[in-house]
Order: structure tokens, then C-alpha cells, then sequence
């Protein structure tokens, strides 16, 4: 395997992408099956590379990312659990019980579920204040 730095020559997006080979990159790009994942260009070429040498500065650089990694995982995960014991879980019906509660001008326990973007900006549109928080499996990756 062989990664290289890509760059698309129409948004100048630069982006890293595996190969199995050299000769199976050269193949891809020839019959231009290499594309931007932001604007779908495929004017995407190989850009300079340095070779990546581990040290015993990088090395603890990255032990100090793992562990920032994790914190973060854990604080996203305590505040799944105060969502969860303080708000009602209304599923994929949040649009409508957000409008319910906005409109009927219901008092109580919040809610919290999921809705898809157009959903999200559509309520906002509305005036109803919505948030998007991440959200992770409890299982211990």
C-alpha cells in the first residue's frame, strides 16, 4: 500500500487517498477514475510529499492526540447521558414534536431525536431554536 497527498486542480483541495500500488495510481488517473470529493473534479494529481519519520517527539505528540481523543470521547458521552436522563427521546418524530412544543407553546421536558439537515435548517428557519450535538455508540472502540 502507498498513500499520496492529492490536490484537485479546480478547488485546490488537498487530500490524502491509499493506493494498493504507484502503477495502480498512474492506471486510476490515466483513466481519470480519480475525483475530488468536494467538487467531483476529477483534475486531481499528486502533489510533494515528505516521507514520514516517526520520532521520539512525534511519538509522544501522538500518544498527547490519543489521549485528547479519548477525553473528548468521554465528555461527549457524559453529556449523552445528562441528555438521556433529563430530555424525553422522541426518535425520527423531532421535527414535529419540536414544532408541537414551539407552536402549542408546551411547557415541560425537552426532547432530543434525530432530523436530517433540510429538517434541522427548516425548523431554524421557523424560529425554533434546534442544536446538533454528536452523538457516539457506547461501545468502546
Amino acid at each position: 500500500m502507498i498513500k499520496y497527498k492529492l490536490i484537485c486542480k479546480n478547488c485546490n483541495l488537498i487530500f490524502d487517498s491509499w493506493f494498493a500500488s504507484s502503477v495502480e495510481y498512474e492506471k486510476l488517473n490515466k483513466k481519470k477514475f480519480l475525483n475530488c470529493h468536494n467538487c467531483n473534479s476529477n483534475k486531481v494529481s499528486k502533489t510533494l510529499m515528505a516521507p514520514k519519520m516517526i520520532n521520539k517527539n512525534q511519538k509522544s505528540q501522538e500518544e498527547y492526540q490519543i489521549k485528547k481523543i479519548k477525553n473528548i470521547s468521554k465528555k461527549i458521552k457524559e453529556f449523552q447521558k445528562f441528555v438521556k436522563n433529563n430530555f424525553n427521546y422522541v426518535g425520527e418524530n423531532f421535527a414535529y414534536e419540536a414544532r408541537s412544543i414551539h407552536y402549542n407553546k408546551k411547557r415541560g421536558k425537552g426532547i432530543y431525536g434525530s432530523a436530517s439537515k433540510k429538517e434541522i435548517q427548516e425548523l431554524k428557519d421557523e424560529g425554533i431554536k434546534v442544536e446538533s450535538v454528536p452523538w457516539v455508540d457506547n461501545k468502546d472502540n
